[in-house]
């Protein structure tokens, strides 16, 4: 049973995508980091599938449990009022009626939308186009079924492939973006990407808005501005696990800095000003007065 909460903030997520203004995700990964990047004024929350399998102590790649996947994307959707959409890599299926399975249980959590990739554990060897599309297919007449519209942010990892040049990638990715889009994908998700020319093609060709990481770990240089990507024409940035490492590498910066020499400098730069570590704390918990 979808809400009707749940198909007004599928529609505004939807929406989103269309807007002049470009969509900016930060990744979450638990209800706390999620209610901090809401409290933060961002109005969308989009997971991160390493991040939150990293929290638990798992590699990614669907190594996590479907249940335990469900329970972290619950608290997150319980902790936040804004839409939520999830990345459920391949979609902890081995076909379509198991792939539909999982849908149908992650829908119930209450999301509004899902990265789906065409790819199982990034090998170079992609999932057949025809039948990636028929997955997707799968998942919008599921979600017609439920009377509401899920987001498919339909992610195609033409880019990893290891055979080719770069313009076979690009060539195959728009291929792959617009059969995907015509199977009902809503947006497509190329990965990882960096040059402003091959995003400008990839904007110009394909039939649907697209979705660029903008993630420092995954390329060589900084990613391009926000302000550069919408002037580009994408029309959704997402930082991907990027934000969940970094957290990850403070701590480890802190732990070797103490093990080493027995001082906290890292440790207090990183909450300095402690009003701005205070306050963060207090949006992390959903607190109502923050000051």
């Amino acid at each position: 049973m979808v809400s009707i909460s749940q198909k007004e903030k599928a529609e505004q997520f939807l929406n989103y995508h269309h807007d002049k203004e470009i969509l900016v995700l930060l990744n979450s990964w638990d209800a706390g980091s999620s209610k901090l990047i809401e409290a933060c004024g961002y109005k969308a929350i989009a997971t991160t599938s390493m991040g939150i399998a990293a929290s638990l102590g798992y590699p990614d790649n669907q190594v996590i449990q479907l249940s335990e996947m469900i329970e972290t994307i619950s608290g997150i959707v319980n902790g936040v009022k804004v839409p939520v959409t999830v990345d459920i890599e391949a979609g902890y299926g081995n076909d379509i009626n198991e792939i539909i399975d999982s849908v149908s249980k992650i829908i119930a959590t209450g999301i509004v939308g899902i990265n789906i990739e065409d790819s199982i554990d990034l090998n170079p060897t992609l999932i057949d186009e025809t039948e990636f599309s028929e997955r997707i297919s799968a998942i919008r007449e599921l979600s017609n079924s439920l009377g509401f519209h899920l987001v498919i942010n339909a992610r195609t990892d033409s880019f990893y492939v290891s055979s080719g040049s770069p313009q076979d990638h690009l060539r195959e990715s728009i291929k792959r973006g617009n059969k995907y889009r015509e199977a009902g994908a809503d947006c497509i998700f190329i990965q990882p990407v960096w040059e402003k020319e091959m995003i400008s093609t990839l904007a110009r060709e394909i039939n649907a808005p697209i979705n660029i990481l903008s993630n420092p770990t995954m390329g060589e240089g900084l990613p391009l501005s926000i302000s550069e990507l919408q002037d580009l024409g994408v029309a959704r940035v997402s930082l991907g696990s990027s934000l969940m490492k970094a957290t990850l590498a403070l701590i480890k910066k802190v732990a070797d800095e103490l093990s080493k020499t027995g001082t906290y400098n890292i440790l207090l730069d990183a909450l300095t000003p402690r009003p701005d570590a205070v306050m963060a704390y207090k949006m992390a918990i959903g607190m109502k007065d923050i000051r």
